[in-house]
């Protein structure tokens, strides 16, 4: 059986693959080992983006804030020659996944807290816009 850190991360993958699709984007996933994890066209400006799919934790010793680690395996940051956007997905038991859409500002952590968070991400719905 797959770790379970492998497993989450493949479910933000799918559930983030989900969202663009629903909201016009094309997807497509690299055959090799890559800084990204998708490859997704903006349906309005054609424009092809690299995006790394991060999974979002809420801090207690933050009072709940959502966060993204945007870090790779080494600990390195992305650099925005290797990622322009982050998606960051939220899983809550029982509830439905949510999805975040946001530049990379070359950090190492990005926050929001949840009052805020339609502020500073875009968050992509999952069901499919027509």
């Amino acid at each position: 059986m797959a770790h379970v850190t492998n497993v989450i991360g493949t479910y933000s993958e799918i559930v983030a693959e989900l969202a663009l699709i629903a909201n016009g984007f094309t997807v497509s996933r690299p055959s090799t080992a890559e800084s990204f994890d998708l490859k997704a066209e903006d349906p309005i400006t054609r424009r092809e983006l690299k995006i790394q799919v991060k999974t979002i934790r809420k801090r207690n010793d933050r009072n709940g804030d959502l966060v993204v680690h945007a870090t790779k395996g080494t600990g390195n940051m992305y650099e925005k020659s290797e990622v322009d956007y982050f998606i960051g997905v939220l899983t809550e038991k029982g509830e439905p996944p949510r999805v975040f859409m946001f530049d990379n500002r070359n950090l190492r952590e990005y926050w929001a807290s949840e009052e805020r968070v339609s502020e500073r991400w875009k968050e992509l719905p999952l069901w499919l816009n027509r």
